[in-house]
């Protein structure tokens, strides 16, 4: 291999890291409306190398459409918005994506290694690289995520589970400076959530990636977050949890009185008028019905 090949090569290996005081992501002015309905409006926003930004809401609020902003598949209405530099565009290796928890209803013959080898080869044009070292790569990310026992078995017949464990890696596969995650705790049992969220959290600290956290509820994540994003009724609210994860902020954000109560470790969000009389949630924004995804 020439020089220029070996050193263009290593330069796809192991991206430039950014400095860790510019933001991975920078909102200015930024809205996003659907007609007259506005999910929210006139955004600034940095989040830096390393840090862990949980997103909250109830449904509708702009949660989902949030990463599909900075994923480039959607435009803004108004404002700025830069991910690592630049306008948002599809297709970056430099960004991880973790979706939510959806089963699969048809069978596939993918195996659990072969969607962890799309992580390495589904963001460039021709086939995939046949290499030791793409190869040696997949083992190891099956391994960081403890799914090397299930990397042969078809995905249709892994748990909820062992499936977002095999989606982490495969979001992890090019070694992404941001990590966008939407819903990846929804329907999983209380050991898949920690597991999931540790495996999360595991990469920012090691490796300084800024991680976007969506979810319904902040509690599997109250400890790990430096930020939360609050997103009601085209409003948004955004500082440390116990800032933002208030009786007055939130009753602020919906414009009504909403109570945020703390049980032991856990946080209730009583009153909110999106959850209809009488319920209550944990951490923010009515569960999706059926499983399904939120805005």
């Amino acid at each position: 291999m020439s020089g220029r090949l070996r050193n263009r090569a290593a330069a796809v290996a192991a991206p430039e890291r950014a400095d860790p005081a510019s933001p991975v992501v920078s909102l200015r002015g930024a809205s996003l409306a659907y007609g007259d309905l506005v999910l929210w409006r006139d955004m600034d926003l940095d989040v830096r190398p390393g840090e862990f930004l949980a997103v909250l809401g109830p449904n509708g609020s702009g949660k989902t459409s949030l990463l599909r902003v900075l994923l480039g598949r959607q435009q803004p209405t108004a404002g700025s918005v830069t991910v690592l530099g630049t306008s948002p565009h599809n297709g970056s290796g430099q960004i991880g994506y973790v979706p939510q928890h959806k089963a699969l209803t048809t069978p596939t013959p993918l195996r659990a290694r072969d969607l962890v080898r799309l992580g390495l080869d589904g963001h460039r044009w021709g086939p995939p690289r046949r290499t030791a070292a793409a190869r040696h790569r997949v083992e190891e990310l099956l391994a960081m995520v403890g799914a090397t026992p299930y990397a042969d078995v078809p995905l249709g017949r892994l748990s909820g589970g062992e499936l977002q464990c095999v989606r982490v890696a495969q979001a992890l596969a090019t070694d992404p400076r941001l990590l966008l995650c939407d819903e990846p705790l929804l329907s999983l049992d209380l050991r898949h959530q920690q597991t999931v969220t540790a495996l999360v959290d595991r990469r920012r600290r090691s490796a300084g990636t800024a991680v976007i956290f969506v979810t319904h509820e902040i509690n599997p994540v109250l400890g790990l977050a430096d930020r939360v994003l609050y997103l009601a009724r085209g409003r948004h609210r955004t500082g440390p949890p116990d800032e933002v994860m208030t009786s007055a902020a939130l009753s602020q954000l919906y414009g009504t009185h909403v109570d945020v109560v703390r049980v032991r470790d856990r946080i209730v969000v009583v009153g909110a008028p999106d959850d209809g009389p009488g319920h209550h949630h944990e951490g923010g924004g009515t569960p999706p019905p059926n499983g399904g995804p939120s805005a």
